[in-house]
């Protein structure tokens, strides 16, 4: 198994990083919440889980050994593969969801793009006891793990049209959570994509 990668960035796509490792560049499907917190150029390190198929190997790293392990564990549930648990993570952080499971909080699962009302109920039953409580108990729960960088309304669009939905679905929700994004830079901050993601899902999951 590859624990983790680690070394400079050598290029950074819409759903993953190449990360340059004793001279070898290596693919790494990322949320786009680990993306946003990468820079070419600049040194980084991913705790990583290898899947093995017939017919690929696929890579998929993570901000901490935390998110790595409940990758791990969403796929014990029938039904979760990488790829949804990967789309699990981009909404959610690890304790987001282990509150939302510890507490049947169905609507929180149904904003992942890929789960309805009834496989949400499913994964509230199957995993109920396997991801345990919030870590984090008595404080905020974490939501960004880095500012994004300027043109955060492109990230944003690129992360939700990665997430399957349609670049005209993508569009409004973007201009949905441009207010928030505003405001933070009037504030003279920088909009951070993994909480205006995590808004913008919320907005297509209220228009459906």
């Amino acid at each position: 198994m590859i624990a983790f990668v680690s070394g400079p960035v050598a290029a950074v796509a819409p759903d993953h990083a190449v990360v340059e490792v004793g001279g070898v560049g290596m693919t790494v499907q990322c949320t786009p919440g680990t993306l946003a917190a990468l820079r070419v150029g600049q040194p980084a390190r991913l705790a990583t889980a290898l899947v093995v198929r017939e017919d690929s190997l696929t890579l998929y790293g993570f901000a901490d050994d935390d998110e790595r392990q409940v990758f791990t564990l969403l796929q014990t549930a029938s039904g979760v593969g990488p790829r949804l648990a990967q789309a699990m993570l981009a909404v959610h952080s690890p304790d987001s969801l282990r509150l939302a499971v510890s507490t049947g909080d169905e609507k929180a699962l149904t904003a992942v793009p890929g789960i309805g009302k009834k496989g949400a109920q499913k994964l509230l039953l199957e995993l109920k006891d396997r991801l345990g409580a919030p870590v984090h108990t008595g404080a905020p729960l974490p939501q960004a793990r880095a500012a994004a960088p300027a043109g955060w309304s492109e990230q944003l669009h690129e992360a939700l049209v990665g997430l399957g939905y349609q670049p005209r679905e993508a569009e409004r929700a973007v201009e949905a959570v441009r207010p928030e994004a505003e405001a933070k830079l009037a504030e003279g901050g920088t909009p951070a994509v993994p909480t205006l993601l995590r808004a913008a899902l919320q907005s297509l999951n209220r228009a459906r």
